[in-house]
């Protein structure tokens, strides 16, 4: 019976991990894919430009920008907390060549499944 609540935790951390997934799946297909047609559309922007086009876009751009850093930073604390050696070397730059949207729900899948393991029983 005590290790009950212990398999409870892990199966909820499985369930979240895979919805963590989706939403990185979601995240890296939804950004290339606007990436993707800003590339095809021939503006005389630069992609930074765009991002700073307008006022609508520069607020959404700051947003971004300022969660992006903040999650690179989470993701090196909390990866050598873990003792994940390779974070600094993936996903921090994952962040800024492929996109936020991606790597931050990617690492919390990943987070998710490693403490799933520890709490299995």
């Amino acid at each position: 019976a005590p290790d009950r609540p212990r398999a409870a935790t892990a199966r909820r951390g499985r369930v979240a991990a895979a919805l963590y997934a989706v939403l990185a799946v979601v995240g890296l297909v939804g950004t290339w894919s606007y990436n993707l047609a800003f590339a095809a559309s021939g503006s005389d922007l630069t992609y930074l430009e765009a991002w700073f086009a307008n006022p609508a876009s520069s607020s959404a751009a700051v947003d971004v920008i300022v969660a992006a850093v903040a999650a690179c930073v989470l993701f090196v604390r909390e990866g050598a907390r873990l003792r994940w050696r390779w974070v600094h070397l993936a996903l921090v730059p994952l962040t800024f060549a492929v996109a936020l949207a991606f790597t931050f729900p990617l690492f919390l899948a990943l987070r998710e499944l490693h403490l799933g393991r520890r709490a299995a029983p």
